[in-house]
C-alpha cells in the first residue's frame, strides 16, 4: 500500500511514437497535494495519510474544517483523500506531493467516477437480446418474466433490470505513464480514462 495523488482529467489527444504510430493518450493534471493529516496505529488503530487537493474558497469553509486544517497549518482544501500505508516514516504534516514522485514507464491505478448515462433499458445496460421485430410480435425491448410465481414468490436481489447506467466509482488498473511535464504538473497516460473532463481522479502506483 502506497500513498497516491489526486488530479483532474483534462482531456484526450494523441501522440506519435518513433515509428509514426498514433497512440491515444489522456492528459491529467495531478497535484500538487498537501498532507493534511497523519493517522497512526496508536491513536486511530491504523496507519494512513490524508492529502488535500485544490484550495477551497474561504467563504465556503465550515467551522469544523477550520480546526482540522489548523493542525497541519495548511489552507482549506476542497477535496480530501485518505490512503492506508504500512508505515508513516518520512511523512510530515504540510509535505507537498507532486508528480515528481512518479516516473515514465510506471503503472498506476486510476479510481474515478464514470460518466452517468441516465435511466437505460436492458439492451443497453446489460446487453440483453431483443424480441422478434416481425410477425405481430409485441415484445421488442420488453424485460419479459423476472421470476417464478409461487416459488419463491418474489424477485431475487441482484436481478438484472432497467435502471441507472454509469455514474459509479470504478478503478482502472495498470495504466502506463508515457509522459510527465513537471512544470505544469501534467501526466500523459496511455489510453482512455473514465469520466468527463474535469473529473476528479485518484492516482496510485500499481502494486
Amino acid at each position: 500500500m502506497c500513498i497516491g495523488i489526486l488530479g483532474q482529467k483534462i482531456g484526450m489527444t494523441q501522440i506519435f511514437d518513433k515509428n509514426g504510430l498514433a497512440i491515444p493518450v489522456t492528459v491529467v493534471k495531478a497535484g500538487p497535494c498537501m498532507i493534511t493529516q497523519i493517522k497512526t496505529i496508536d491513536y486511530e488503530g491504523y496507519n494512513a495519510i490524508q492529502i488535500g487537493y485544490i484550495e477551497k474558497k474561504q467563504k465556503k469553509v465550515k467551522n469544523s474544517e477550520i480546526g482540522h486544517f489548523e493542525l497541519s497549518k495548511s489552507v482549506p482544501y476542497r477535496f480530501l483523500k485518505e490512503y492506508k500505508v504500512l508505515d508513516i516514516e518520512n511523512k510530515a504534516l504540510g509535505q507537498v506531493i507532486t508528480v515528481n514522485d512518479l516516473s515514465i514507464g510506471d503503472s498506476v491505478d486510476i479510481t474515478a467516477r464514470t460518466i452517468g448515462k441516465g435511466f437505460s433499458g436492458l439492451q443497453k445496460r446489460h446487453n440483453f437480446s431483443r424480441g422478434p421485430m416481425t410477425h405481430g410480435s409485441k415484445n421488442h425491448r420488453l424485460p419479459g418474466s423476472i421470476g417464478a410465481g409461487t416459488t419463491p414468490g418474489r424477485v431475487l436481489p441482484g436481478k438484472k433490470m432497467a435502471g441507472q447506467l454509469g455514474n459509479k466509482v470504478c478503478t482502472l488498473k495498470k495504466v502506463e505513464i508515457i509522459g510527465i511535464y513537471k512544470e505544469e504538473n501534467l501526466l500523459i497516460l496511455k489510453g482512455s480514462i473514465q469520466g468527463k473532463p474535469g473529473n476528479l481522479l485518484s492516482i496510485k502506483r500499481s502494486s
